[in-house]
């Protein structure tokens, strides 16, 4: 195992290695699918109407550092998470109870709740959900400390992304680590990387791996005659992320030999119909590409929905309700959702009051469920009797933490100096929409270099985010049919960007080294 690298890492380039190295990974990454589509702000749309354009996902050159034990509690947790959260959204009377808070402050939150709500009067009739989940951490290393620690940042329910592309930045660096020395994929020597390989990464075979068991239990088709069985994959318009997508979709089609289509948020009422004269509530997909052919959606997998600017009118909560009410496996459903809201992860980690680990978790060793609340960094409501209003108001304290409201998706919190005014500037009735969380204190910021879409290349400070997949598949019941830990992803930043989402352009994408 490497020694924990000392500040001559990463080794130095000169300009012309910079260069040469720089131009391999260009090559590299289209060569391979490491890509994302350009953002208009730098590539016009009028430069590219057909939409054919492609460019590098941002990377980092040199994989960063991470310590191991720290990385093989994030793993050995994800299970035990995956378990804790199918329990919150199979409980709807605890999960409401908490959505009371929220659904007279939060439009949004209210929104999806009504969906439920619709949904539930009529009648749900698939019991089963999935998730592909994805539990966030960073290291903590405050002054003083015995040693790192792992905190979590967030738990992500829904359309927990960079799978297929971050799998991808493991094999770049593994590659760049193995070929013999002056060959165009290699780096310079240095001590730390000597014999070194990212850990292995099979984020792609776990997630497929989920979306497959689920297609799996939907069982025969429903409507007589049988129609063929597919996957319905949900995307936002001008999708720039699709290369990450169509590493699911290509190995759930060449492995597990399961047709899958994708279908943009505005088409779904268009393209999907469940027949009034069957009760079981089949979703139905006719392709536009064959209009004769018709396909029933076993499972539909969301990768959007999940912010307020992906329903643009109406239409879009009718499509979210349609989706709902069908027998295809939503991932995530309604609940399910909701169940990642910050103020849930709030609750959770609440030194004081009910012990909510335990109940969901009461077939878990009391050791387990004590290295998960370990994972947790402290967190409050904004409430007139507790204590986070006091420590969101003075600036002496508001210096270490920062303001989450109940949203996905990056760039959307408050940090630091910044939140008394702006908790001042809204009424106390809005306070309930935002939790405040103790910022996690990572150790000195190491050194990289990043290689960003545009073709920018940074130098300096960087911070990391490791993110760890999982996927469950359980019955309303609390029967668990399906569940796995497997893949990760990291994610790296400049030490002065508070915000982390690659999406959002805050980071880029990176693998480790353990040490």
């Amino acid at each position: 195992m490497a020694e924990c690298p000392d500040s001559s890492y990463p080794p130095p380039l000169t300009l012309t290695q910079e260069q040469f190295l720089l131009s391999t990974i260009k090559d590299w990454t289209i060569q391979n699918g490491l890509a994302v589509r350009p953002s208009p702000t730098w590539i016009p749309e009028a430069v590219d109407q057909k939409a054919v354009l492609a460019t590098n996902a941002p990377v980092t050159i040199f994989p960063s550092p991470f310590p191991k034990p720290c990385f093989d509690e994030a793993r050995a947790m994800q299970d035990v998470y995956n378990e804790l959260y199918a329990a919150i959204a199979s409980n709807e009377e605890w999960l409401g109870n908490i959505m009371e808070e929220l659904i007279d402050v939060d439009d949004f939150i209210s929104s999806l709740w009504k969906v439920h709500q619709a949904v539930k009067q009529e009648g749900y009739v698939q019991p089963l959900s999935l998730g592909l989940f994805r539990s966030d951490y960073m290291i903590h290393a405050p002054p003083g400390s015995a040693g790192p620690s792992l905190k979590q940042v967030e738990f992500n329910t829904i359309s927990s992304s960079f799978g297929g592309l971050s799998s991808l930045v493991a094999s770049m660096h593994t590659e760049l680590l193995s070929s013999p020395p002056g060959c165009p994929m290699t780096y310079p020597s240095h001590p730390f990387l000597d014999g070194k390989r990212p850990p292995q990464n099979p984020a792609v075979e776990t997630l497929s791996a989920g979306l497959a068991a689920a297609h799996a239990a939907y069982g025969p088709s429903k409507p007589k005659p049988p129609l063929p069985l597919c996957i319905l994959f949900v995307v936002q318009e001008k999708e720039r992320n699709i290369f990450d997508q169509l590493a699911l979709s290509r190995r759930l089609i060449s492995v597990h030999k399961i047709p899958v289509f994708r279908v943009v948020t505005s088409e779904v009422l268009e393209r999907t119909s469940i027949p009034s004269g069957n009760p079981s509530r089949p979703l139905i997909y006719l392709p536009s590409h064959s209009p004769s052919t018709l396909w029933e959606v076993t499972t539909v997998y969301l990768r959007s929905f999940y912010a307020p600017t992906d329903y643009k009118s109406q239409r879009d909560w009718d499509a979210r309700t349609h989706l709902e009410r069908s027998a295809a496996i939503n991932c995530p459903t309604i609940l399910s959702q909701l169940s990642g809201c910050k103020k849930i992860q709030q609750v959770l980690a609440e030194p004081a009051g009910p012990d909510h680990l335990s109940r969901f978790l009461s077939n878990r060793d009391s050791a387990i469920i004590a290295r998960l609340r370990d994972t947790f960094a402290p967190q409050h409501d904004l409430s007139p009797v507790g204590r986070g209003r006091e420590l969101a108001l003075n600036p002496e304290t508001a210096a270490y933490h920062v303001l989450k409201p109940q949203r996905e998706g990056g760039g959307n919190n408050i940090y630091r100096s910044s939140i008394p005014t702006f908790l001042r500037s809204m009424s106390d009735t809005e306070w309930k929409r935002w939790v405040l969380m103790e910022l996690i204190q990572s150790p000195a910021a190491a050194r990289n270099t990043v290689l960003r879409s545009d073709g920018q290349v940074l130098s300096g400070h960087v911070i990391g985010e490791l993110g760890i997949f999982g996927t469950i598949l359980w019955n309303r019941d609390g029967t668990i049919l399906h569940n796995k830990e497997g893949g990760w992803l990291m994610r790296t930043k400049g030490r002065e960007s508070d915000e982390g989402g690659v999406a959002a352009g805050f980071s880029s994408l990176d693998s480790i080294i353990l040490y």
